[in-house]
């Protein structure tokens, strides 16, 4: 039940979803998102099912659905990332019987303005910076309710000593080494405390309404 059926008991759930570019970028720096909810689903304090494909926004997508956090790992390219979250956001909430009040959204992306592996917590309307996942899920997915959280969380990926925008292109679309990849692995431990610190200040406003 939740604040807005017939309870002011709150079940928090979170559609988190990972941007990033399918194989063969899929271990890019640009898919930092990807390899950080991964290695956040494996971690003991999770208690999220293993990865599966399931059909969402009509396209397969690898789906972790728990309790309290539904993982999906966005299946488009960066630019096309909008109009897939906004059915697959529809698609969760007929599939888990979820109004948006009940339904907390972050989306988990590459970020070049932090170090390799820090993680942010973002406004969702913060400017997306040239970013063009972020560019799309803002113009085609609106906040559905002011209730539930609508967050970015941010996984730094350091950036080039070279700012001008061909330096960067090739920079994040370039392989990850194996040993910042197992830094983005060590440090999703980060992802699950910002989730249960959004799940905290949410339970606090809906107990301060009621």
């Amino acid at each position: 039940m939740s604040p807005s059926r017939d309870s002011p008991v709150l079940q928090p759930r979170f559609l988190v979803v990972s941007l990033g570019n399918p194989p063969p970028n899929h271990q890019s720096y640009h898919s930092a998102g990807h390899v950080a909810l991964s290695a956040a689903q494996q971690l003991p304090g999770s208690a999220q099912p293993d990865f599966t494909p399931q059909r969402l926004g009509k396209k397969t997508t690898q789906a972790s659905v728990g309790s309290k956090y539904i993982f999906l790992q966005c299946p488009t390219l960066m630019n096309q990332t909008g109009p897939w979250l906004s059915k697959a956001y529809k698609d969760i909430l007929a599939q888990e019987d979820l109004f948006p009040s009940e339904l907390g959204v972050v989306i988990v992306h590459d970020d070049l303005e932090h170090s390799l592996g820090a993680v942010n917590v973002l406004s969702w309307k913060k400017s997306h910076q040239g970013h063009n996942g972020l560019r799309s899920v803002q113009d085609s997915l609106p906040r559905r309710s002011m209730e539930a959280p609508w967050v970015r969380i941010a996984i730094g990926i350091g950036r080039p000593v070279e700012r001008d925008a061909k330096t960067v292109s090739e920079y994040v679309m370039s392989s990850l080494s194996e040993r910042e990849r197992r830094v983005l692995e060590e440090k999703a431990e980060g992802l699950l405390d910002a989730l249960e610190e959004l799940e905290g200040e949410w339970r606090k406003r809906t107990a301060a309404k009621y």
